[in-house]
């Protein structure tokens, strides 16, 4: 299995002069790709330009840039601009966000997001290839219908297309990463409910005329060892509480929807009920300990291997560890300790 580091979550969990020795720590220790996070703290483009600089093997990749908040043109000028500096080592990494993100940070309207993926990532490609910009969608026309600009231009920047991944969790966006893109950012993978993740993305797969092997399906996410599994369970109890009943709203909340289809209904949305109305304290007693048992990478290494093996077998191609640590010394030997793990079933 391949593996994948993420930088951070929402907020910055280290300040930047451990991301720093972070990342290149990982790509010491053979980890394969290194993600950056976009939400309301750091953008996930200006650390990757200076990490470029910094190391020399590592794939860097924006995991996720949210669709809408820039335009299609510049989002692909960006990916292709960063793939030029870094040698070829950069992934695109695109995903809808969510109603919090869009309306609170941005000021849009959370509207027609999925239609905006599916032109982004077309007119992406029409710039990786050096084709003439010119697009006609729902959302975006170029060149722009009744302007000035009559003759369509090239972006001529030098470099290899880089890979698109979509990071989705709804059926629909995972339908259209099946079709329309290279790879998968999962999140809240839950193995036991693979399935609600997978056959969608088979699903459109299939209809671009592809099968899922043609993608790279990453997975995984907060690692932490102990043998104190129920003071683990209780650790990451606030970490999904917040998740399911913070992380959109009442009406589109796509963290919570993921956990209803992966049968854990009623306690998402009582959590989500909970949350909301303000009784935050037992929104968190109220995340079932097999929620967190099946969405967290945590317990002794015995446990871990199992888990690790169990994503391997539902065909992940990538696992993608944010490991638990006070400082960047105790992120970097929890990340050394997991990568051993890893390889081991190689």
């Amino acid at each position: 299995m391949r593996i994948a580091v993420t930088l951070a979550g929402p907020g910055p969990a280290l300040p930047w002069h451990d991301v720093i020795t972070y990342v290149e720590e990982a790509e010491r220790l053979g980890a394969d790709d290194a993600w950056s996070a976009e939400a309301w703290a750091r953008d996930a483009i200006t650390p990757l330009a200076y990490l470029a600089a910094r190391t020399s093997r590592i794939r860097l990749g924006t995991g996720i840039l949210a669709v809408g908040t820039r335009t299609p043109a510049m989002t692909a000028m960006t990916a292709s601009t960063l793939c030029e500096i870094s040698g070829g080592r950069f992934a695109l990494g695109l995903g809808a966000s969510g109603p919090q993100v869009i309306e609170g940070v941005h000021g849009f309207e959370f509207k027609g997001q999925l239609e905006r993926l599916k032109e982004t990532i077309d007119i992406a490609r029409v710039v990786f290839r050096g084709d003439p910009l010119t697009y006609q969608g729902d959302h975006y026309a170029l060149p722009r219908p009744g302007g000035e600009a009559r003759r369509p231009l090239r972006v001529g920047i030098p470099c290899d297309p880089p890979a698109i991944y979509v990071g989705a969790m709804s059926p629909a966006g995972l339908r259209l990463t099946g079709a329309a893109a290279d790879g998968w950012l999962g999140h809240h993978f839950i193995p036991e409910a693979a399935a609600v993740y997978l056959d969608p993305l088979r699903e459109g797969a299939k209809s671009a005329g592809r099968t899922l092997e043609d993608l790279d399906l990453q997975a995984g996410g907060w690692i932490e060892f102990g043998d104190d599994l129920e003071a683990l369970v209780d650790s990451r109890r606030a970490y999904l509480a917040f998740n399911l009943g913070a992380m959109g709203s009442a009406r589109k909340n796509f963290y919570n929807d993921v956990y209803v289809r992966a049968g854990f209904e009623d306690a998402a949305l009582e959590i989500q009920k909970l949350w909301l109305s303000g009784k935050r304290d037992d929104a968190r007693k109220a995340v079932p300990d097999e929620m967190v048992l099946q969405s967290q990478l945590i317990g002794d290494e015995s446990r871990l291997l199992e888990r690790f093996a169990l994503f391997r077998s539902l065909g992940i191609d990538t696992i993608r560890l944010q490991p638990a640590g006070a400082n960047v010394r105790e992120q970097v030997a929890n990340l050394e300790r997991a990568i051993s793990l890893v390889r081991s079933l190689d």
